[in-house]
């Protein structure tokens, strides 16, 4: 994939996933990944983050719930036009959100690690 290191605009509204780390820290990865999305929309997309709606409904320490919240993910993702994946730490689940994005030739954009954290300062100073 194609890293990323100053912002990058795009045309045509495309729906873009969201791919960053939720589990480990999930209150505050939510909030990045909150963060994330609103950059993506600032670009011109249309963002889409399943890590932050399936577990409002849904377990994460529910194995079967879990699974099938990847498993819509994975849905999601056949319908995007693009992926960005933010950060360089790239988690399990990320890893297979991106091999799955791989094998369905969408394209994948990584977002450098500097431009996230200047994407997180920002957001953060405005209020998000």
């Amino acid at each position: 994939f194609l890293t990323i290191r100053v912002p990058r605009r795009v045309k045509n509204d495309p729906v873009i996933y969201v791919c960053s780390p939720y589990a480990r820290d999930r209150e505050a990865n939510a909030k990045r990944a909150e963060r994330y999305c609103r950059f993506v929309w600032e670009q011109g997309g249309i963002p889409l983050a399943p890590h932050l709606l399936f577990p409002r409904f849904l377990c994460e320490d529910t194995p079967a719930e879990r699974q099938a919240g990847l498993k819509m993910a994975r849905k999601l993702l056949t319908m995007c036009d693009e992926m960005w994946v933010f950060g360089d730490r790239i988690s399990q689940g990320m890893a297979a959100e991106i091999a799955e994005a791989a094998g369905r030739f969408i394209p994948i954009y990584h977002i450098s690690d500097a431009l996230t954290l200047t994407i997180e300062a920002r957001q953060a100073r405005r209020g998000w």
